[in-house]
């Protein structure tokens, strides 16, 4: 259905998206400067060796999911009802606060609690989406939302990288580094970033039982297109919980990697993200089509968990991070699709729903690939396969892939036989993960970011 959008001239909407643009990569600098060091440092504190934090790794992430559900709709639904720059301001704000907590905690306990705090105030990524949707038509969404995706691996250029340096120095330096990034955001949008959802097209009042995770989730089931591809988002978001829980431990036992291989290692990831983001997306999925476009990025995918896992050598693994690049195709197409099926005053909360698809698949993904990992390393294990957790992110890659085949296959199939021309974007039905994309929760934990890639 035709959604209107705000009507912003075309010289705003420009500047309006640089805004949203520039608080995306601040909020992944802050994000990417503690990847390479976070799991080092819950290492620290829990002792036992790589095993034990492997597994406290998987809590943190299952806490920081769970926390991420119940707030993720509320998130949302705020922004409907009061508009999305306030929520932007206090999630920058409670973020550079949670990060200095982070960067004096002393014990293990404290570093939970701090993880806690920032499951409820990192909510910039999925306003910043409803933001887009609010200021972009539909024909220029998909290639708006891959802008954000680009900032996402030009992030990841920067942060992993900085963050690999300064953690060399002192594990605790990236975080405080990480808070003042996080400051100079709410400086940046309190000063420069506009609001996108004027007070018309606010809903009325702020509904908490629309804002709990179930009553987000029952938005889906009111847009059947989007419903459609619901099972195929949870599938990519919770295959790609193995990079957010094992990446950085796995690269130490593998390939003796410490905090600044891994930092750059994932400068290189985010370099190829940014560059298929920023570069392919809006050039491929006009041309090929949503369908064609969402499955090609799944198969890449799959190509890349599978190298990746089985990779015995360093390089060997390094050939896989082009591959996980055009993953995230898939994300912003797929995201578009979704703006397009939902009314313009509930974009918040279709947002704050697809959040929280991610963080249910986060409550089972990182214990599930933390186990996996632990036991694939154990000395009494029966299968000594260090990248056990990446072939089965393939599998639950594979699954996905043909359910989403089908069920858009079925959708283009019945535009065709009504008579009508499919839209370029109904031809592939809902669902950041790129891993990566923009509509994810963000965890300071993961490897990489491609809404769902959002």
């Amino acid at each position: 259905m035709e959604q209107p959008v705000t009507h912003v001239a075309e010289p705003r909407r420009r500047a309006a998206v640089a805004f949203i643009f520039v608080t995306v990569l601040l909020d992944m600098l802050a994000f990417g400067i503690v990847i390479p060091v976070l799991p080092h440092l819950i290492e620290q504190l829990a002792g036992g060796g790589i095993a034990n934090a492997a597994w406290w790794v998987g809590i943190f992430s299952t806490v920081f999911a769970i926390v991420q559900f119940a707030f993720s709709p509320v998130q949302g639904a705020l922004s409907d009802r009061f508009g999305r720059r306030p929520v932007i301001l206090i999630s920058n704000l409670g973020l550079a606060v949670d990060f200095i907590v982070l960067a004096v905690a002393p014990t293990l306990w404290l570093l939970f609690v701090a993880r806690i705090v920032l499951g409820m105030t990192a909510a910039s990524f999925t306003t910043a989406n409803a933001y887009i949707a609010d200021i972009t038509p539909k024909e220029k969404r998909a290639a708006a939302f891959g802008m954000l995706g680009g900032a996402f691996g030009l992030g990841f250029i920067i942060g992993p990288g900085l963050g690999g340096l300064l953690g060399d120095i002192s594990l605790r330096l990236p975080f405080w580094a990480a808070a003042g990034l996080a400051a100079c955001n709410f400086l940046y949008g309190l000063f420069v970033l506009p609001e996108s959802l004027p007070k018309e097209r606010r809903t009325p009042r702020f509904e908490l039982h629309s804002a709990h995770p179930l009553g987000a989730l029952k938005l889906l089931r009111r847009y059947p297109l989007v419903l459609g591809l619901a099972v195929v988002m949870f599938l990519v978001y919770l295959a790609h919980y193995v990079l957010q829980t094992t990446f950085v431990l796995y690269a130490d036992y593998r390939y003796g990697w410490g905090p600044r291989a891994v930092g750059f290692v994932l400068m290189l990831v985010g370099a190829c993200d940014g560059s298929v983001q920023a570069f392919l997306t809006g050039r491929l999925t006009p041309r090929y089509g949503e369908r064609r476009v969402l499955v090609a990025g799944m198969l890449c995918g799959i190509g890349a968990f599978l190298l990746m896992g089985l990779a015995n050598t360093g390089w060997m693994f390094l050939l896989g991070i082009p591959l996980m690049a055009l993953w995230g195709l898939s994300g912003p197409p797929i995201q578009a699709i979704m703006t397009h099926q939902v009314d313009p005053t509930e974009q918040g909360r279709l947002q704050g729903a697809i959040a929280s698809l991610g963080s249910f698949a986060g409550i089972f993904g990182p214990y599930l690939f933390a186990q996996i990992f632990a036991f694939s390393i154990s000395p009494t294990s029966p299968l000594h396969l260090p990248g056990l957790a990446f072939v089965v992110s393939a599998v639950l890659l594979l699954i996905g892939t043909v359910i989403a085949a089908r069920i858009t296959r079925r959708t283009a199939d019945l535009a065709t036989h009504k008579g009508e021309e499919p839209e370029p974007c109904a031809a592939a039905v809902p669902g950041d993960l790129s891993p990566i994309a923009v509509t994810r929760p963000v965890d300071p934990t993961p490897i990489n970011p491609t809404e769902p890639s959002s």
